[in-house]
């Protein structure tokens, strides 16, 4: 697949391949650390511990399973809400919903025509945020980054963000994201795809070394 293909083509199973990946490496991972590592605060959400992260991942994928996407879902309120509902939960209550819910989410997204693909985007990032703060290897990396980025690439084309070409070191073809037909020329980035994500998902970028012209970091971020 060439890079234009990436850009242009929606692919209903890559956000439950993303999950699916999470599924098996993240969470028998989680199993067997202990419940104080589950305390450890994150980076990437300020505010939010490693079970809050959690909590709100299997909250969310769950409310995608079960069709209960109201008005205001996902927004900080809500998801506030949805931690503290399962604040009396063990932390193995917690991932063996998370467990189920990455399971069952894929083909649900799959089916909603493109309308739920950041969701799967954001919980695969949000596995990089409690990969970070547990001190493991491979955050935003790993068997889903191929993945991550094209899903990447068509959100960015989708919600018409500023047109972005990325030199990535770790990848043999550049990446193009962003509105094709924007009438701004396209910002150039030169390094790390996992820093890409970064500043894609507003994540920090402290000790990574990139080259971004065209475009301030802020403009990048499809989260905020």
């Amino acid at each position: 697949m060439t890079s234009a293909d990436v850009y242009d083509v929606r692919d209903p199973e890559r956000p439950g391949r993303l999950l699916a990946v999470e599924r098996d490496t993240l969470v028998p991972l989680l199993r067997a650390r202990p419940d104080e590592d589950f305390a450890r605060q994150t980076a990437a959400c300020p505010g939010w511990s490693v079970r809050d992260v959690l909590a709100h991942c299997s909250a969310a994928l769950t409310r995608v399973v079960d069709d209960r996407l109201e008005e205001g879902v996902f927004s900080p309120a809500s998801n506030d809400r949805d931690i503290a509902e399962r604040s009396e939960w063990s932390n193995a209550r917690i991932l063996d919903e998370l467990e189920r819910a990455m399971t069952e989410a894929g083909p649900v997204i799959a089916k909603a025509g493109g309308a739920l693909e950041g969701v799967g985007l954001g919980e695969w990032v949000h596995a990089g945020d409690v990969r970070e703060a547990l001190g493991e290897p491979g955050a935003y990396a790993g068997a889903g980054l191929p993945d991550a980025l094209a899903l990447l690439a068509w959100l960015t084309r989708e919600r018409r963000h500023a047109p972005l070409h990325a030199d990535l070191d770790d990848v043999d073809e550049p990446l193009r994201l962003g509105d094709p037909a924007a009438p701004r020329p396209p910002a150039r980035y030169i390094g790390q795809a996992t820093t890409l994500v970064r500043l894609y998902a507003g994540r920090p970028t402290t000790g990574t070394s990139y080259e971004l012209a065209g475009a301030e970091p802020a403009e990048l971020n499809i989260f905020a």
